[in-house]
C-alpha cells in the first residue's frame, strides 16, 4: 500500500538507490502514453491536493488554456510553514527523487517546459539534498533537452523563499517568485489563467506531485481503492504533541483518528482517557474534543462534518495538562505576526484577537469577552483576499465552540483569586 518507501531514512538517498525503490522505473513508457492519458488517470484517481485545500488535482490541471501563445509553468509549493506540519520536509529529505519524477510527469501532462520548486527559507539542509538530487537526475538524462529521449524538454529550478508563512498561499508565492513582496493577489484571475509572469500556471504541493508517479504506474483504480469514495488514496500524517512516539506516517485516507494515534503515535501520553483535545489538520483548523476525536475519521468529509478540517494532516494532540487558552493565544500571535497586512480585517483583527486571548491567558478578561472575541472572528472570516484571516479565526471558533465552559470557569477562577488578593 505504501507509496513512500524511504520516508524514515532507511536507505541511501541517491539516484541508483531511488531507482531500486521504484523511482524513474519505466518513466519513458509512461511519457509515451501521452499527456491526455496522464490527465485522465489523475482525474480518475480522484487525487485531491495535499497542501490543505483538497482541490481535485486533475481539475486544476485541465483548466489551463493551451492556445494563449504563452508558456505554461509548473510551480511546486515547498513552503511548508503551517505549525505542526512537517510532511513535505520529510519528502525533500528522504524522497527527493519521487518528487522530481512527479514534477517531470506533471509538467509533461500540462505542457510545461519549466518548473520551479519554491522551498521554505529555513529548509537549508533540504535544499542542499534537493540540489544534489536534481544534479543526478540531469546526469542520468531525465531532465534537460530530451528526457528520456522523448523529444520533450524540461528544466527545474530551485527558489528558496525567505521564511514568510504567507508565501504558502499560491498567489503570494508567485509574487515572491517574481521578486516582489509576497502578498496574495485578488482572484480571479486564477493562476491557471494568469499565474507566473502573467502566464498559465499550475501550483501544486510537494506531496501531491510526489504521489503522481505511483498513481500512473499502478493505475487510478488502485489509488481509488484506498481511502474513501471522496477522499481517495493514502496520506502523510504528522503526529505531534502529547503522543508517546511523534512521527510522520503514511496511512490510508479515512483511518479513524483514534486508530492513527494509537497505532503510530504510541497512544496519548497517560492513556486515551487523558486526552483533552486534538487539532486534526494543522494549526489553522478548529480543534475537536475527546468525544469527537474518538469517533471521527481522517478524511475531508468526516472532519468537515464535525466543523473542523483535514488540512495538511498535521495531528496535534493535547492532554489534560494543556492550557487551551494559552495554546490558541500562541497561535493567534503567530497569525498576527505572519499577516501580510494587505487586508484591514486581517491586519487589525488578528492583533485584536491575540490581545483578547492574552488577557484571557493572564486572567485579566471578563466572561463577556468570549462573545466579543467570537464576534470578531466572524468579522474577519471570509472578508480577506486570502485564507489567512480564516486560518486565524477558525482555531478560536473551535476553542469557544467546544470549551466555552472551560474558558468561563478559567476566567471566574482568576477573578476569585484576584478578589482574594485585593
Amino acid at each position: 500500500m505504501r507509496i513512500f518507501q524511504n520516508l524514515h531514512d532507511k536507505g541511501p538517498i541517491n539516484f541508483l538507490a531511488a531507482f531500486r525503490r521504484g523511482d524513474f522505473d519505466g518513466t519513458k513508457a509512461l511519457l509515451e502514453k501521452g499527456s491526455s492519458w496522464m490527465m485522465d488517470e489523475i482525474k480518475a484517481s480522484h487525487l485531491r491536493g495535499r497542501g490543505g485545500a483538497g482541490f481535485p488535482t486533475g481539475q486544476k490541471w485541465s483548466v489551463l488554456p493551451h492556445d494563449s501563445g504563452k508558456p505554461i509553468y509548473l510551480v511546486v509549493n515547498a513552503d511548508e510553514s503551517e505549525p505542526g506540519t512537517c510532511k513535505d520536509r520529510e519528502i525533500l529529505r528522504y524522497e527527493p527523487f519521487k518528487l522530481i519524477e512527479g514534477i517531470l510527469l506533471a509538467a509533461f501532462a500540462i505542457g510545461a517546459h519549466t518548473a520551479y520548486i519554491y522551498v521554505r527559507g529555513e529548509f537549508e539542509k533540504e535544499t542542499v539534498i534537493l540540489e544534489r538530487a536534481l544534479e543526478e537526475v540531469y546526469t542520468h538524462g531525465f531532465l534537460g533537452k530530451n528526457p528520456p529521449k522523448t523529444g520533450w524538454s524540461l528544466d527545474i529550478h530551485i527558489h528558496p523563499g525567505a521564511g514568510a508563512y504567507i508565501c504558502g498561499e499560491e498567489t503570494a508565492l508567485l509574487e515572491s517568485l517574481e521578486g516582489k513582496r509576497g502578498m496574495p493577489r485578488l482572484k480571479p484571475p486564477f493562476p491557471g489563467q494568469y499565474g507566473l509572469y502573467g502566464c498559465p500556471t499550475v501550483v501544486n504541493n510537494v506531496e501531491t506531485l510526489a504521489v503522481v508517479p505511483t498513481i500512473l504506474r499502478r493505475g487510478a483504480a488502485w489509488f481509488q481503492s484506498l481511502g474513501t469514495k471522496e477522499s481517495t488514496g493514502t496520506k502523510l500524517f504528522c503526529l505531534t504533541g502529547h503522543v508517546n512516539t511523534p512521527c510522520v506516517v503514511e496511512e490510508r485516507m479515512g483511518i479513524p483518528l483514534k486508530e492513527l494515534i494509537e497505532k503510530h503515535g504510541g497512544g496519548v501520553r497517560g492513556g486515551w482517557d487523558n486526552l483533552l483535545a486534538v487539532i486534526p489538520g494543522g494549526s489553522s483548523v478548529p480543534m475537536i474534543p475527546k468525544d469527537i476525536a474518538t469517533q471521527v475519521t481522517m478524511d475531508f468529509e468526516s472532519l468537515q462534518a464535525v466543523q473542523s478540517g483535514l488540512g495538511t494532516g498535521a495531528v496535534i494532540v493535547m492532554d489534560r495538562s494543556t492550557d487551551l487558552v494559552k495554546v490558541i493565544a500562541r497561535l493567534a500571535r503567530f497569525y498576527k505576526d505572519e499577516s501580510c497586512g494587505q487586508c484591514a480585517p486581517c491586519r487589525e483583527g488578528t492583533g485584536w484577537m491575540w490581545r483578547i486571548l492574552e488577557r484571557m491567558a493572564m486572567g485579566q478578561a471578563r466572561v463577556e469577552d468570549i462573545d466579543m472575541l467570537l464576534d470578531l472572528t466572524h468579522a474577519i472570516e471570509g472578508h480577506t483576499i486570502c485564507a489567512l484571516g480564516d486560518a486565524a479565526a477558525w482555531p478560536i471558533q473551535g476553542l469557544v465552540r467546544h470549551f466555552r465552559p472551560h474558558i468561563q470557569e478559567r476566567i471566574q477562577r482568576y477573578g476569585r483569586q484576584l478578589g482574594a488578593r485585593e
